[in-house]
């Protein structure tokens, strides 16, 4: 095995092993967030209209109203 070869394996399997470690923690993330959700439903809160508002939430105020905008226009064609 020449030099050029070793640090290359080594660098790949630093990059490996961080996404490896990343991997685990969007595991336990993922984990945690369904516990969270299981615990709302058994207190009675609609898990569905929770992740909805999550993601209402998440959104720029002006992408909020553009998204509003389009589901009236939707709500009033039906």
């Amino acid at each position: 095995m020449t030099d050029a070869y070793n640090v290359t394996a080594d660098r790949l399997t630093a990059y490996l092993e961080r996404i490896e470690a990343q991997n685990s923690r969007i595991k336990d993330e993922t984990t945690a967030r369904k516990e969270i959700y299981d615990e709302a439903k058994g207190a009675g809160y609609d898990t569905k209209a929770l992740r909805e508002l999550v993601k209402l939430r998440a959104m720029k105020p002006d992408e909020r109203a553009e998204n509003e905008a389009v589901l009236d226009t939707y709500r009033a064609a039906l």
